[in-house]
């Protein structure tokens, strides 16, 4: 008996000690490609899932349930040759929120630059140091944006050595000759290059600090004092305001990262909201998110 309790002991320890950061669900969608064999990407959304879920993205300790939830969409549009491929990446990124079943959006981005190299069965090799193969350094560099956002919506600024990481493999890409990766290849500023350095810019701190108290003093406080916490997410909005008003970037593409992640949920908290805290809430998004004036219109109706 003592001797199966202590390998039971052993066991949990062991899951505790090695289960990885990311619960990734890997969807690939591949009916725009015709003629091939349809086993590779079986294999390829088989190494993408062990890829992204079981290597450790950090020296910190998750246990199972702390694991951060993702799903990543490769919609894959073109094979060129036999081992190369072009498309879209669709990732979306959930945290929990603090005594509740709810779970939030954190990130919700579309990728429009994905184009790689997979040969089947072969190992999909990654480092930090060096750009080796496009798709793990895509894959590689979202890991540690899920992670930094994850980090910043529990401390101010917590992620910022994870943003780093992903900043470098960046820099390690720019004489790749795939898309993506380069200031000068998006002219509208919407790439992994433009997102990466929205969030490092220390123009858009308020930006990062809004992620920060919308999380843990607004919605992890939900629970406990909904008029307060609400009345931080409405305060916590005038973090955006002054990141769009002063423009570091004419295209912001970190703020309508924001946006697209949270729109939606902006008007459920505050459409329940007393009639002077609606119209101040609807005044700030709509002047730094025209373009969902009308969804935001729902807060005051």
């Amino acid at each position: 008996m003592i001797k199966k309790l202590l390998l039971t002991t052993v066991f949990f320890l062991s899951i505790n000690i090695y289960s990885q950061e990311l619960n990734c669900n890997i969807q690939l969608v591949t009916q725009q490609i015709q003629g091939t064999n349809k086993q590779v990407f079986e294999t390829l959304q088989g190494a993408i899932y062990e890829f992204m879920n079981n290597t450790s993205w950090t020296t910190h300790v998750f246990d199972v349930d702390e694991r951060i939830e993702c799903n990543m969409l490769f919609n894959l549009q073109d094979q060129i040759g036999d081992d190369e491929f072009r498309g879209t990446l669709q990732i979306q990124v959930r945290r929990p929120v603090y005594n509740s079943s709810f779970n939030t959006v954190l990130f919700n981005y579309v990728d429009n630059e994905l184009h790689f190299k997979y040969v089947e069965y072969e190992p999909l090799e990654f480092s930090e140091n060096s750009h080796i193969s496009n798709l793990t350094s895509i894959l590689a560099y979202y890991a540690y944006i899920i992670l930094g956002l994850d980090y910043d919506s529990f401390s101010f600024e917590g992620g910022t050595e994870f943003f780093q990481k992903a900043e470098k493999i960046m820099i390690n890409a720019q004489n790749a000759s795939h898309k993506g990766w380069k200031s000068i290849e998006s002219p509208s500023r919407k790439n992994r290059y433009w997102l990466i350095n929205n969030i490092l810019n220390e123009d858009f701190s308020a930006a990062r600090e809004f992620i920060y108290r919308y999380h843990r003093s607004g919605l992890d406080m939900m629970y406990e004092k909904l008029n307060e916490a609400r009345a931080e997410i409405a305060e916590s909005l005038k973090l955006l305001q002054q990141v769009y008003r002063n423009k570091p970037d004419p295209f912001m593409h970190f703020l309508q990262v924001i946006y697209d992640a949270k729109s939606d949920e902006l008007v459920n908290i505050f459409k329940e909201s007393f009639p002077e805290e609606k119209t101040r809430v609807f005044a700030i998004l709509n002047e730094i998110d025209p373009a969902n004036t009308n969804k935001y219109e729902g807060i005051i109706r």
